[in-house]
């Protein structure tokens, strides 16, 4: 299972279990309780919450969700804020963790968070949130369930840490835009091949042929021939004399069939069997790396099973991140797949700018890619 951030209104919200930042007395205040207590019929929750009477700050206990979509509501109480000095933090902490054990025990395999005791509590919303990612990433290492924390509005959703911050300025300084087509067109062929040509030939009437001078056969010309080799591969055989038509077929279309088949027989690791080594290597479990990924076992068990397994780009960079591999290694690894990172894409930036900071928790990082209105990774 796996932890997302949504922007809704949590009655909105699927899940088989919502918590409600609730009044310790057994009645409700404004705010999200209010909202809470209406959706699901005030008058038969609030009598269900009489039951159990006051409820103590950092515990959390259950009522039946009446007319919402959820099967329960688990009502917690969190902690007015006093400066931080009066045990807030460990109460909002222990909301959350109550909260996730209660859950857990009623047998739910969702639940959905507000930002705990952030509104007229006044709990610091980026310090809430930091607890909250913390918890998530603790529960969720070792319990299947789903977690969603659901923002009201983007102003609810505060990114308070150093290491946010800097995200914005090392997007500016490496964010660029890319106009132009980066396609390899004849234009550029054509632009190439001219590097290499030296000697023109006349052959019957009007009619003459560049002859590309890295790709002759004369013994004396050894360095132009280790350039051709840069340029087009392991080519044993010569492009001899350029046929009619595009300067693109006259450079590629008669490789020596040799060359073709000795880079087929040397092809590298699939990016399945290079993620399967990388596990082993590095002395990971199946269930550490794709849990870290923000991934489900189901998903996993059909790579594990296809060696040809074709990841979406942000299935390939999650587990990049589960693995821990340096910037280097992450672009190998994703270029198995097809896939590289591009100064032009907001979501590359900022999974580069954590690697480069070697901190690779999901939680914390789709909490920078929510806050630029970028695609989260994991489920």
């Amino acid at each position: 299972m796996s932890f997302k951030i949504i922007r809704n209104n949590i009655i909105d919200v699927a899940a088989d279990a919502i918590v409600n930042t609730a009044n310790p007395k057994p009645t409700y205040g404004s705010g999200v309780d209010s909202a809470i207590y209406k959706a699901a019929g005030e008058k038969k929750l609030l009598k269900e919450r009489k039951k159990i009477g006051d409820i103590e700050v950092g515990k959390a206990v259950s009522t039946p969700a009446f007319n919402l979509s959820a099967k329960y509501i688990i009502h917690t109480v969190g902690p007015a804020w006093q400066g931080g000095n009066s045990g807030e933090c460990e109460a909002v902490k222990s909301c959350y963790m109550e909260s996730l054990k209660l859950a857990k025990k009623l047998g739910c395999e969702s639940i959905a968070f507000p930002l705990i005791a952030t509104g007229i509590y006044g709990f610091p919303k980026g310090d809430a949130l930091r607890i909250a990612i913390s918890v998530f990433s603790e529960f969720l290492a070792k319990t299947d369930m789903e977690i969603i924390l659901v923002v009201f509005d983007k102003a609810s959703f505060v990114l308070s840490d150093k290491i946010f911050s800097n995200v914005g300025t090392y997007i500016d300084d490496n964010y660029v835009e890319i106009h132009e087509n980066i396609e390899y067109s004849d234009e550029d062929v054509r632009r190439t091949a001219l590097l290499f040509e030296d000697e023109t030939r006349t052959e019957s009437g009007d009619r003459t042929e560049k002859i590309p001078k890295v790709l002759r056969r004369e013994s004396n010309q050894k360095d132009d021939n280790v350039k051709a080799k840069r340029i087009f591969g392991n080519a044993s055989g010569a492009l001899r004399g350029s046929a009619p038509g595009s300067a693109k077929e006259s450079l590629f279309s008669q490789l020596n069939k040799s060359s073709l088949d000795d880079r087929v027989a040397h092809i590298a690791d699939t990016w399945q069997e290079c993620l399967l080594r990388l596990i082993d290597e590095k002395g990971y479990s199946d269930t550490e790396v794709y849990k870290r990924a923000n991934l489900n076992r189901k998903l996993f068990s059909k790579i594990r099973c296809n060696a040809n397994y074709q990841p979406k780009k942000i299935t390939a960079v999650a587990f990049a991140l589960a693995l821990k591999l340096n910037l280097d290694e992450a672009k190998d690894f994703l270029g198995r797949a097809g896939y590289a990172f591009s100064p032009s894409s907001l979501f590359d930036l900022i999974v580069e700018y954590f690697i480069e900071q070697e901190i690779y928790d999901i939680f914390t990082i789709n909490c920078a890619l929510f806050e630029h209105d970028q695609p989260m990774l994991g489920d």
